[in-house]
């Protein structure tokens, strides 16, 4: 329902809404008391003073009414505090911002003696949209004689789901560490996900399914309201298999994430929290899992306007880069049709969304179907943008 909906359920209940209207019910009123005023023309001061003085207060006081008050008492239309009150009142708490945790794995030089990696390393991504991503290890790392490679721990400088980049971003050493020759984050880096304050439509989605959770038997929306209280998981990225995949009583719960998928510790949280400290129904079997992963080769063929520098191009094949990564979950840093399970992902659609973001593209062309997944989610296994002249 939009503020319009609530102006009119005013309108529709007798409630003048509008200036001429309020005028009208205001002139109506004086003249049923048995005003004597006969200078009523809209050029006479006075009056001009007395009906701004009735009419103006009246409007501030209907537009709070049908713009803040009444949207507010909706969880469909609440908003900020309103909708924590709301969550509240259903025993959902809005979630808080996160930092991102795990490790990434640095390589040395030459085998031979011991390296000292210190704490408080700096490892970073490239440039994402502008944005450069940062992470710090949180320990010493130490290697021994003989060891050429080493997973340190590591924590986002700051919190938010930005930092879950997929495996390969964090390559950058800002401050060169001797002895070291490269850096990397490999296949489920992440321990914990980054997160974001809760944003108003995950808490909505978290508190509508609470109607449905608050009940004595642990259905669908029982097990979606446990999994999506964990930072980095959204309501509405949680699917079932049902059919007794593992025999009677079964099924499982796959997890979509938006980025890096975090490591197997994390997910096993997950199912410590319902499986073995007796947050599941009786007889219920219920495993939960990363989301399946189809892989695929992109190819992009990209024609850069002739008037672009050599170094603008560069620029623009590296950002069409990201944003095609943006699209499969890669990073978080463009606005792009994102992939799902059990849906068609449009390169058609894709390449119309470059061309509203990148001014610079004069065409493209992928060599890519559409995608239609099942209960899996698409990734990119290898990408390239091939430039055209």
């Amino acid at each position: 329902m939009s503020d319009v909906d609530f102006q009119q359920a005013l309108a529709d209940a007798g409630i003048p809404t509008t200036e001429a209207g309020l005028r009208q019910a205001w002139e109506a009123e004086v003249a049923a008391q048995g005003s004597k005023l006969s200078n009523t023309s809209a050029y006479s001061p006075f009056w001009r003073v007395v009906t701004a003085l009735v009419t103006k207060p009246v409007l501030w006081l209907l537009g709070f009414v049908s713009g803040t008050v009444l949207p507010n008492f909706f969880v469909k239309t609440a908003t900020g505090n309103w909708l924590d009150m709301l969550a509240w009142a259903v025993d959902v708490t809005r979630k808080g911002a996160t930092k991102a945790t795990g490790v990434i794995q640095f390589t040395r030089n030459a085998p031979g003696g011991t390296l000292v990696v210190p704490a408080g390393t700096v490892v970073q991504s490239p440039a994402i949209n502008g944005r450069v991503y940062q992470l710090v290890t949180t320990a010493e790392g130490q290697f021994s004689d003989g060891l050429m490679q080493l997973d340190i721990p590591v924590e986002a400088v700051e919190a938010g789901a930005g930092f879950n980049l997929a495996p390969g971003y964090y390559a950058i050493l800002p401050v060169p560490v001797q002895g070291i020759a490269q850096v990397a984050n490999g296949e489920s880096w992440l321990a914990t996900p980054g997160a974001d304050p809760e944003p108003d439509d995950e808490l909505r989605l978290r508190t509508r399914n609470q109607f449905s959770a608050v009940n004595q038997y642990h259905t669908d929306a029982v097990y979606r309201a446990m999994i999506s209280a964990f930072p980095g998981v959204r309501p509405d990225g949680v699917y079932f298999q049902h059919g007794a995949p593992r025999g009677p009583g079964s099924a499982n719960a796959y997890v979509l994430f938006d980025a890096g998928v975090p490591a197997d510790t994390y997910l096993a949280q997950i199912n410590a929290h319902i499986r073995d400290e007796g947050n599941h129904g009786h007889g219920d079997d219920l495993l939960v899992m990363v989301m399946p992963e189809t892989f695929h080769d992109l190819v992009v063929q990209l024609w850069p306007r002739s008037t672009l520098t050599s170094e603008q191009r560069n620029k623009l094949e590296a950002d069409v880069g990201q944003f095609i990564r943006a699209a499969f979950r890669e990073n978080s840093e463009y606005t792009a049709t994102l992939t799902y399970p059990q849906a068609r992902f449009s390169f058609s659609r894709l390449g119309e969304e470059l061309h509203q973001q990148f001014a610079g593209i004069e065409s493209l062309h992928f060599e890519n179907a559409d995608i239609v997944s099942e209960l899996s989610i698409p990734r990119i296994r290898t990408l390239q943008v091939v430039p055209r002249d």
